[in-house]
């Protein structure tokens, strides 16, 4: 296979990917729906290798169940493998955008403040450098906070803070703390303008590391999860009330 010949595979087998599986955790494909790989074939003119790969991934996320004379079959939600970031992605697009995100943001409040406080004494010289780096970025774009510029600066934060807490569980938390923020983002659900008072809590975090005041660190990132669930807790009734 050539490269170019490779590069079509892959975007291919990422296209029929993202839209079975946005299908299937939008609810498109409702659990117990059989699903024929020929159909998939035609619908999407690709190869049968494509779709064979395919539901491989899905079945390894526990969306979809391949069974001998039975076929592929959509399983339910208490199935999948809700932490993967594809899966994260896919709810972040469907209709239960809201209820993902209070999820996500409950699953932050237990992670995030803890990864503060345990980086305030395990946090290396170059970690510190990179979250007040981070800050920086953040408050130079908090113009426009809904741009891909302000989401990168805030997207190497909260990665470099779960690494940062020397936890190897924590730290392999990040994706799904960056899924939310590109999620967000993509999704039209930040402010254009920063928040000052997010911005100054970033700040307060990343000195309060550097300080080795691991309670203040704690508190502080406790602060940013809280004001970010509540941001979206009034997108959510905004919309409600545009509906």
């Amino acid at each position: 296979m050539t490269n170019a010949e490779g590069a079509e595979y892959r975007q291919l087998h990422e296209t029929v990917l993202d839209r079975l599986g946005s299908d299937i955790v939008a609810g498109a494909l409702a659990p117990g729906t059989r699903i024929s790989a020929d159909d998939v074939v035609t619908q999407y003119s690709v190869s049968r290798t494509v779709v064979r790969e395919v539901v491989r991934v899905l079945e390894s996320l526990g969306l979809l169940a391949v069974r001998r004379r039975v076929g592929i079959t959509v399983l339910g939600e208490e199935h999948w493998n809700s932490l993967d970031p594809s899966v994260i992605r896919w709810k972040l697009a469907g209709p239960q955008r809201f209820e993902q995100l209070s999820s996500l943001s409950e699953l932050r409040s237990g992670i995030e403040p803890l990864a503060a406080r345990l980086a305030a004494t395990r946090a290396t010289p170059e970690q510190c450098g990179a979250l007040t780096a981070a800050v920086i970025g953040m408050s130079s774009t908090s113009r426009a906070a809904d741009t891909d510029a302000y989401l990168a600066h805030d997207s190497d934060f909260h990665r470099t803070l779960l690494t940062a807490s020397g936890n190897p569980l924590l730290r392999a938390m990040s994706q799904i703390v960056v899924e939310v923020l590109e999620g967000r983002t993509r999704h039209s659900l930040m402010p254009h303008v920063a928040e000052t008072e997010a911005i100054r809590l970033h700040g307060v975090v990343a000195s309060s590391i550097q300080m080795g005041d691991a309670d203040a660190a704690e508190a502080a990132m406790r602060a940013i999860v809280s004001e970010s669930a509540t941001a979206v807790e009034q997108m959510k009734d905004d919309e409600d009330t545009r509906e």
